[in-house]
């Protein structure tokens, strides 16, 4: 127990609420014999101008990210379809249940859960099912700002009504987390599902898996 009295949550997407498209990209490295993260270290080198950020900021269509990643990971040595890759992450991404199950347990607790994602045009979809399941959704495409921009932590904070002290925030990526932190957000990172929820619970101090309540554990 931390001694916050939290009021809300709020969950990643890619990685938290479905499986990591990392594991996608990683896979896809293997199978074309590229370096390991590869495609990782490219979007992080580009930076906030990269063809990457670009998309999840909604600043370029798909087919024009096609082509313009495509030019800036041949400048780090490897060639391959961003299409196929890109397909491949749509494809790639299965619903948690475990969590959406937790997080239905969290709102009849009265706390507020948003989602917070960086995601591009194309992936509304796959998104829409999962509206119902949130009181707030902030699209990176959609507010030109993705994480770690702490503006759009501060956006979804306001759209839950409450302060970044009040709120912990769930991601798989440390970079993501560390800007929560920098606003006073209780963070945890998203490895093996089951495990973050546990430690959610020590937060929380109430169970929301099926089973047995929280062990205790906290963050």
């Amino acid at each position: 127990m931390t001694g916050r009295a939290f009021r809300a949550v709020i969950f990643d997407v890619g990685g938290v609420v479905v499986d990591s498209p990392l594991h996608v990209i990683e896979a896809y490295e293997r199978e074309l014999g590229l370096e390991p993260g590869l495609v990782n270290r490219v979007v992080i080198e580009a930076g906030p101008g990269g063809a990457w950020a670009r998309l999840e900021r909604g600043e370029l269509p798909l087919d024009d990210f096609h082509a313009a990643f495509e030019r800036e990971c041949a400048a780090a040595g490897a060639g391959f379809s961003a299409r196929e890759l890109m397909l491949r992450i749509a494809a790639g991404t299965a619903v948690r249940p475990a969590v959406l199950a937790a997080i239905g347990r969290i709102r009849a607790r009265g706390l507020r859960v948003g989602a917070l994602t960086n995601n591009w045009p194309g992936e509304e979809d796959g998104l829409q099912a999962l509206r119902v399941h949130f009181d707030a959704v902030v699209e990176s495409r959609l507010e030109g700002l993705r994480k770690p921009d702490p503006r759009i932590y501060r956006i979804t904070c306001a759209r839950l009504g409450v302060e970044p002290p009040q709120a912990v925030f769930l991601d798989d990526i440390g970079r993501n987390l560390k800007a929560a932190r920098a606003l006073g957000m209780a963070t945890l990172k998203v490895g093996e599902p089951a495990a973050a929820l546990t430690a959610l619970e020590g937060l929380l101090g109430f169970p929301i898996q099926e089973g047995p309540g929280p062990a205790g554990s906290s963050h």
